[in-house]
Formats: C-alpha cells, structure tokens, sequence
C-alpha cells in the first residue's frame, strides 16, 4: 500500500513538473476582443494602422472581434470611448492618445480593470508597451533639410498640433535644429494647424498674410504641410519650402509631381507600427513582455529624388 502512495505521489509530482514547463504558447490567454481609439479616422495615417492591427489581430485568433472609433481628437470624446471598452470588457485597448497626459485617468481606469493597454505613434502615461516613431529625429531632419536649403540663412514658421507625445516631440526637435542655427529666424512657432488640413491651410493663410518674408515652414505633420501648401499656392506664395512628417499618399503624389512645394517628409510606417503595437500588448497579455517596453522607430526623409523607392502605406503587405 506504501508503494502504490509512493508512486502516485511521484505522479502528481511528475504532473506537476510537466505542467510547469509547457511552453507559454500552450497556456497562451485567448484574444477575443481589441477597442481602438484613433485621433482621426478622416485621416488616411489612421486608416493603416487600422489595417495594421486588424491584419496582426487576424494572424493571432482569425475570429477576434475589433471595434474601431475615431476621437476626432476630442479628449472626451476619447475617454468615453474608453470607458465603453472598460465596460464592454475587453482584452487589449489599442490607444492612439489625443492628450499624452490628461488621458491618464482613463488609462489607469482600463488597467484596474485588467485590460492592456498597448500605445501607438503616440505615448501614454501607464500604458503597459508603446511603438511610435523617433518624432524628435523626425522633426531633426524635416528641419534639418530646411535648413540645408536655405544654405543656414532664412525666416522660417513651425506650424504646431494637438498636445500629443508625438507632435510636441517633432516641433521639439524642429525648434532644435532652428536654434542651432543662428542664421535662421524663427518668425512663428506657436499656431496650432489642429492636426489637420484644413487647419494647416488656415494658419498658413495667417503666416503669409503676415509675413512678406517667409522662406520656409515646417508642418509637423504631413495633412498640416499639405495645408500649408494648398494656402501658398492660393496666394500665389510659390517659392515656400515646406516639409513634413509622415510621408502620406498624398504627400507622395506631390513630390512625384515635379512642381511640389512640399520638399521633403520624414516618413513612418504606421501599418508596421500599429501592427508592432498589437503584437506587444499580446505579448505583454501572455506575461512575455515587460511593463513600460517601449520601441521607436527610425524615420527616413523622403525627397522627390528618392520618392520612387519609397514603400508607402498604401503598398502592398505580405
């Protein structure tokens, strides 16, 4: 009777020891559900790294349930919809924040409730892994490529966005390279273009009005630099420079068409991004990944003289 005790506890031990060691893969959580919340889904940036984190999504559970909703960079906006995926019990919030700080509440609201939080192209405060471009270097080089043009001596404008991580960081390190360059005249920095074409087109409008004299702008984002563009040519202002960040479709068109305004975008890939995001927070799910894993990545300028090379986001993905 001994024994047969002796050998059943040698196999619940032995259960034990296996258990313990079957891979994380086999005891993977199931992703069931994903909420994304975008600032902007009118703009075609948003739209990719939709398709970059369904196309993630589908690759981990074919049958996963994605809700996806635009902010409209309005932070109320934005919390409620937070709130709507607490209450809707979620798995992973997929979170593009349109205020880096005062999104923390919410944010800290979602991980009591035991929902990751994976951030893309712009950081929040408590979100447990972040992707997002290197914003500072993709301003450093929009600006850097002005001032190249300008051979170190000019009057240049910044046009500025929403207080998101990644608009702050590109002004940031526009307004850097400015600095370093005494020749260079900074004659505004502080209209905020809202992110958006319309309103990049508004405060151009403004800047040339004021300003006989402006050689150069930088639009820290690729709808404000199309804006910008579209005011110059109205005013018939066609000796601007203008660069970017983003490298967008229609920013491509542009450079290809020989007579663009816009010279140059720092670009980002934002299907890989959101897509890179996603597969973090599932990571960070299984127990993976550690808290606060943040990855940045690398933007390239891209010119009218190597815009043929370029991979867009509209390209075609494997």
């Amino acid at each position: 009777m001994r024994m047969t005790k002796k050998v059943l506890m040698g196999a619940v031990a032995a259960l034990a020891m296996t258990a313990a060691s079957i891979p994380a893969q086999a005891q993977d959580k199931k992703l069931e559900s994903i909420g994304i919340t975008v600032g902007l889904l009118g703009n075609p940036f948003f739209v990719a790294t939709v398709k970059g984190i369904e196309d993630q999504a589908h690759k981990i559970n074919p049958d996963v349930e994605i809700t996806t909703v635009s902010a409209d960079y309005d932070l109320n906006k934005q919390v409620s919809q937070i709130d709507n995926f607490i209450a809707k019990g979620v798995d992973i919030i997929m979170l593009n924040a349109v205020d880096d700080k005062a999104i923390a509440p919410a944010v800290t609201r979602a991980k009591n409730a035991g929902i990751t939080i994976a951030a893309f192209d712009v950081s929040a405060p408590g979100a447990d892994v972040t992707v997002m471009t290197d914003n500072i270097a993709a301003g450093k080089k929009a600006c850097q490529y002005i001032v190249d043009a300008l051979g170190g001596e000019g009057n240049v404008a910044i046009i500025k966005g929403p207080s998101s991580s990644s608009l702050n960081d590109r002004y940031n390190g526009c307004l850097e390279v400015f600095e370093a360059n005494p020749g260079i005249t900074v004659l505004s920095k502080d209209q905020n273009g809202l992110g958006a074409r319309e309103g990049g087109m508004n405060v151009m409008q403004g800047l040339l009005t004021r300003y006989s004299d402006l050689d150069a702008v930088f639009g820290a984002n690729d709808p404000m630099a199309l804006g910008a563009q579209l005011a110059a040519r109205q005013l018939g202002r066609d000796n601007i420079i203008i660069t970017g960040v983003d490298g967008a479709p229609d920013t491509e068109k542009s450079l290809k068409s020989g007579n663009s305004l816009i010279k140059a975008s720092a670009s980002q890939d934002p299907y890989v991004m959101a897509g890179q995001a996603l597969d973090l927070g599932y990571k960070f799910m299984q127990g993976e990944e550690e808290e606060g894993t943040t990855v940045l990545i690398e933007p390239k300028l891209i010119t009218a003289d190597n815009v043929d090379e370029y991979q867009g986001w509209t390209a075609a993905r494997d």
